[in-house]
């Protein structure tokens, strides 16, 4: 090839390398705009595989320099036991959940010449130890056996006073409840291992420190406490009224919630019955679930507040619109009556205060079945709560396919099953300018929840709500939770329970959803009782009987402690609203 040829050949390479150049850049640029985000999020997975594999790897080099044969590997392979874990504190900084150092007995068999003279001896400590089951692990040879978890000091000193040769002590952690029952559904508890297996404890492992522990990794460091949004005091109170409730009405179960509505912080939540975290035997049986967020039920007339809502907010209804409740109201074969008949046309303030299915059927029949049903789910009653801490939390039951029929019962609360949180947190919703807030059990300041809440109402829809509720309480069925200078207003709502497929109108679920102070709502506060039977010298069980009373008992005594000023009127009444 002469001079001339190679520099020809010469330059088209170079050419054609540039046209490869060129293309490759071409195609990077496009790439990059079009596939960037999923190349930024492929690099930082595999940067944290790398990390976790390189701390993995550290873990088992570190491992394989130890020798076998000494106690000290032996207690590596359960260091998740002896992490600690944050304390939990309630938003004053009063502790709810800690960790107390204690020890627990194990065994290296492979060291032990005499299993029964071993076991002769640990019984005159321990009489309580299942005999052939340890006989059996002190006799197998193993390397390391448990053979009694949490011991007391004194049993730590009386065995170790014995001197038995291959019997070690191992130092652990364990979570202590200071408040008992009190908090027991709020915080849950942890399993022998320390492990959170119910309520915030299960969270915070959710949250990263079990995934920690699995490697290996038990840290004994003091971590920074978790504070929740739970007001220890008000959480007492409102135990303490329940409690109350249940022997006065004979109930199986009680519950109830308080909501800061601009933050939707829960400032107390309590389920009855309930289990002491410290000593859980029976915690996980179903009689001492969760009510609050796990529980479903058919939350009978309080959904009329969310029905008379809809209708108002879409325009439907007005608030001097009448509706004809002379008789009952008959569709498809079924027929909807008044518990207490007016027998006459009522205006939409009066359907609210007496309650009437007749009026509040005509209100859901105006507006629609589809429109119905996204009402709900946009008011959060018939999704699954995503976003709340506790794992005990239950998804809404509805209708597979919407009929009239179903919104017809469903616009007066039968028919559908949602959780009293969720009631709770769309009635906030309604009281407090129409901003549906994601409820948290942890501290949450108002331009946080700003961030999260979502407009399902309009502020006019909410304001004539805020004057209904009161109206209620100053001449409807929530007469008795009246509390002078925190203008208490709320819906009562008594629900027939589903027993065989039929309606009891003996057992019943009783709930009142109220706020105060209604002129400006800071909290919702509401209350179920399940099965109450008659008081004492009284005919019947509704809800404006035990459930109203209940609330208006922890208003009083709760409001100053949640920094609410009472403020006393010259002229008492309904708020007022014009329409």
């Amino acid at each position: 090839m002469n001079k001339s040829d190679r520099t020809n050949a010469n330059s088209t390479g170079v050419e054609t390398q540039n046209v490869h150049s060129a293309a490759h850049l071409k195609f990077e640029g496009s790439a990059k705009t079009a596939n960037g985000q999923a190349q930024s999020r492929l690099v930082l997975a595999m940067i944290l595989m790398s990390a976790v594999y390189a701390i993995i790897s550290a873990r088992l080099i570190f491992l394989g320099f130890q020798d076998p044969s000494q106690p000290s590997l032996l207690r590596v392979a359960d260091a998740a036991i002896t992490a600690t874990r944050p304390d939990l504190i309630d938003r004053n900084g009063i502790t709810l959940a800690t960790d107390i150092n204690t020890a627990s007995l194990y065994a290296e068999p492979n060291r032990i010449n005499d299993p029964d003279e071993a076991l002769e001896l640990l019984i005159t400590v321990l009489p309580d130890l299942d005999q052939e089951e340890i006989h059996r692990k002190l006799a197998s040879k193993a390397g390391f056996v448990w053979l009694k978890r949490e011991l007391t000091p004194a049993q730590q000193s009386r065995i170790f006073s014995l001197g038995i040769p291959g019997i070690g002590f191992k130092a652990e952690t364990r979570r202590y409840y200071p408040n008992g029952e009190t908090t027991s559904h709020v915080v849950g508890l942890v399993n022998i291992d320390n492990v959170g297996i119910a309520g915030f404890e299960k969270y915070i492992d959710d949250q990263g420190l079990a995934d920690l522990r699995s490697a290996g990794f038990g840290s004994t460091k003091v971590l920074e406490p978790v504070s929740l949004s739970i007001d220890l005091r008000v959480q007492h109170i409102v135990r303490d009224e329940l409690e109350k409730a249940l022997e006065r009405y004979q109930a199986i179960a009680a519950g109830g919630v308080i909501l800061d509505v601009n933050t939707g912080e829960v400032a107390a939540m309590v389920s009855l019955p309930d289990f002491d975290p410290n000593n859980p035997i029976g915690a996980m049986k179903k009689e001492n679930l969760n009510r609050v967020s796990a529980g479903l039920f058919e939350m009978g007339s309080t959904f009329k507040s969310f029905t008379t809502a809809m209708a108002l907010d879409g325009g439907t209804a007005r608030m001097d619109d009448k509706f004809d409740a002379t008789k009952p109201f008959r569709i498809a074969g079924f027929t909807v009556k008044d518990f207490y008949a007016k027998r006459r046309w009522l205006s939409l303030p009066e359907v609210f205060i007496y309650s009437s299915n007749i009026g509040t059927v005509q209100m859901a029949d105006k507006v629609g079945i589809e429109a119905h049903d996204e009402f709900l789910h946009r008011m959060g009653l018939l999704d699954k709560m995503q976003s709340f801490e506790l794992p005990e939390v239950a998804k809404p039951q509805e209708p597979k396919k919407w009929r009239k029929i179903n919104s017809v019962t469903i616009s007066y609360g039968h028919g559908m099953t949602t959780t009293p949180l969720q009631t709770a947190s769309a009635a906030a919703a309604l009281l407090n300018g129409g901003r549906l807030i994601p409820p948290t059990l942890l501290l949450r300041n108002e331009d946080d929840a700003n961030k999260l809440a979502k407009q399902v109402v309009s502020k006019r829809t909410s304001e004539l709500m805020r004057y209904l509720y009161r109206l209620n309480v100053e001449k409807g069925s929530g007469r008795r939770s009246e509390v002078k200078g925190y203008r208490v207003g709320g819906k009562t709502g008594t629900a027939e329970k589903v027993v065989n497929g039929k309606y009891v109108s003996n057992k019943l679920f009783n709930v009142f959803l109220a706020g105060f102070p209604m002129d400006d709502p800071k909290y919702v506060v509401m209350v179920f009782i399940d099965e109450p039977k008659p008081e004492e010298g009284k005919k019947g069980a509704t809800a404006g009987l035990n459930s109203a009373p209940i609330v208006g008992r922890i208003v009083r005594r709760a409001a100053p402690l949640l920094g609410v000023k009472p403020k006393f009127m010259d002229l008492e009444g309904p708020l007022f609203a014009s329409y």
